[in-house]
């Protein structure tokens, strides 16, 4: 049984994600307002297995509180729900943690699977990162199945614990950032559109380009770069993209 936090200050769609989320067997918490939500998460008995975080809130907005949330170390996953559906709203909530979106309005049924999708993965990293759980995993991953790190330059992404580990550093990613840059190391030397990017990591579909993929970059950079200023392993390409260069 998991227990959820719902963010959300409309008092009917509250009532109605908590009672479908009950009725799935999860304990459910109902929060209005984004300062109640800070605090209810983190109380010392305030341990949430997911938030359901509505954008438009009074108080703190979700982007302020994700992104609070993430600089105080708390990587409970959260599942944005946005009236705003445009690209650069959503990649705006990736930026500031989130794990997942739904614009609104949406189909309760759409919005429980997407639930149960955050609840499952965040198990499977509890689990991968027990060592007996990893090597019974690895021994029944197919050998063409993707490896569970991913290493260049004395450098490693491990995908199951979300982290990137440059010499003695270690920086926590968030599921985006550990998309944007598994996807850009399978394409290593190749030069990447931004919206190649926005199609094939989050799967957003739009007539106009968005330059909203650059703080993405950039914070990639400083965890990679030893001046970000000047990089060498994450390039932009002029009038295309991004290009990764493992081996500088």
């Amino acid at each position: 049984m998991s227990r959820i936090l719902v963010v959300e200050d409309e008092p009917h769609i509250a009532q109605g994600i908590r009672f479908n989320l009950e009725a799935e067997g999860h304990d459910v918490d109902v929060v209005g307002d984004g300062n109640d939500a800070l605090a209810a998460l983190s109380s010392e008995d305030g341990r949430h297995d997911l938030v359901v975080l509505d954008v438009m809130l009074p108080g703190r907005d979700g982007f302020e509180v994700i992104a609070e949330l993430r600089r105080a170390s708390r990587f409970v996953p959260v599942l944005m729900l946005t009236a705003r559906g445009r690209p650069e709203d959503v990649l705006k909530g990736f930026e500031s943690g989130a794990d997942d979106y739904l614009p609104k309005p949406f189909e309760l049924q759409i919005l429980l699977a997407r639930v149960r999708g955050l609840l499952r993965r965040a198990r499977w990293l509890r689990e991968s990162l027990d060592a007996e759980a990893r090597v019974a995993a690895d021994e029944e991953r197919a050998a063409d199945e993707e490896p569970a790190t991913l290493t260049f330059a004395g450098k490693t992404l491990d995908l199951h614990a979300l982290e990137l580990r440059v010499g003695d550093r270690a920086f926590h990613l968030t599921v985006m950032e550990c998309d944007l840059l598994r996807y850009l190391l399978k394409n290593a030397g190749k030069a990447v559109s931004r919206r190649a990017i926005l199609e094939d990591v989050w799967g957003l579909h739009e007539d106009t380009d968005t330059r909203a993929i650059d703080n993405f970059i950039v914070r990639l950079r400083r965890y990679l770069e030893q001046n970000p200023t000047q990089p060498r392993h994450l390039l932009t390409v002029r009038g295309v993209g991004y290009k990764l260069v493992a081996e500088p």
